[in-house]
């Protein structure tokens, strides 16, 4: 094969092959959570590696020009130092996906986050409001007893507020089990056609604003703030990007495009476990907040809302700017 036919046949390939590597030497982790350039998936990237390698020794056979055979071999080169290179230590790949990946992967999925924070926020904004007009509404949300229940948590002459005199640790272990599950199951409840998680955030909305709205109302409002704002910011937000991350299943399910349902579903499930993996640091990190500080009651209000509003702005600040570089496009 003559070599201006040998450069048409294969130059599509060296230049997606020449992209890719550009890609990730200039922002490795945005490479990693888009997982890889747009014309090249990293799964494909051994065999195009491999095809290269056999390529580069046909150049040589063939006696092409030493321009094409180096160019070749600088790509070879280049290649082998991602195939080959030593792997990165599992605390350093846990901490980058954290930092980096997890931030970038909930704005991949704006649509359906922003779709999940309305399902989630305009119910609690209303049953909130509505609760401060209508004060009996709470009965249709919770019963006598639940209310009783939830005036004596956040009771102003209790040493400890939201709780009893529980110890930490062991309420520690409680928020664990309750939130992480409540974040599993709205994540896992798209499989039902994306129902699910709209009516996981829509419900929890609603209770929450209709509690926070009652408890205001009743004279519980300061250590009902006073408690949730600590942990808040994790809770919540983790409560938003499960849900946005099961409608996005939902709508792989009942919307795959040109993909197979199937193949769909295993796409979207795939960067669901990953967003999940997120979500439970996220609400591992809210339970330790709600255990350990949240419950302090002698601690101001001021200082309470301070370290609030510090969270919000940190956990804000890490999904807005988390994996950005001067790179990134």
């Amino acid at each position: 094969m003559r070599q201006e036919h040998f450069i048409v046949r294969h130059e599509a390939e060296w230049l997606a092959i020449e992209q890719w590597l550009d890609a990730r030497a200039a922002s490795p982790r945005r490479a990693r959570a888009d997982r890889g350039w747009r014309g090249l998936p990293d799964e494909d990237f051994p065999a195009a590696y491999r095809r290269l390698c056999q390529q580069l020794g046909l150049a040589r056979r063939r006696g092409y020009s030493p321009q094409l055979v180096a160019r070749l071999q600088e790509l070879m080169q280049r290649g082998h130092a991602v195939m080959y290179r030593p792997p990165l230590p599992r605390w350093r790949r846990a901490f980058e996906f954290f930092l980096a990946d997890m931030p970038r992967l909930v704005r991949a999925e704006s649509g359906v986050m922003w779709a999940a924070l309305a399902l989630f926020a305009i119910p609690l904004l209303a049953s909130f409001i509505a609760v401060q007009v209508k004060p009996e509404l709470i009965h249709t949300l919770l019963n006598v007893q639940q209310v009783a229940e939830y005036e004596a948590m956040y009771d102003p002459a209790l040493p400890k507020l939201g709780r009893d005199a529980e110890s930490d640790l062991a309420m520690f272990g409680h928020y664990i089990m309750n939130t992480i599950s409540i974040g599993l199951r709205t994540f896992a409840s798209g499989l039902l056609a994306g129902l699910g998680p709209a009516l996981a955030l829509a419900v929890n909305g609603f209770m929450i604003g209709g509690v926070a709205g009652h408890l205001q109302l009743s004279g519980h409002g300061d250590p009902f703030w006073r408690f949730v704002v600590g942990h808040a910011a994790f809770e919540l937000t983790a409560i938003v990007i499960a849900g946005g991350a099961g409608l996005r299943l939902g709508l792989d399910l009942i919307a795959p495009g040109r993909r197979r349902r199937i193949d769909a579903l295993v796409e979207g499930g795939r960067r669901g476990a990953w967003l999940c993996l997120g979500v439970f640091a996220m609400l591992l990190v809210a339970a330790f907040i709600e255990a350990f500080w949240s419950s302090i009651g002698w601690i101001p209000a001021w200082g309470k809302y301070s370290v609030g509003g510090a969270l919000w702005a940190l956990v804000l600040g890490w999904l807005w700017f988390g994996g950005r570089d001067r790179h990134a496009a």
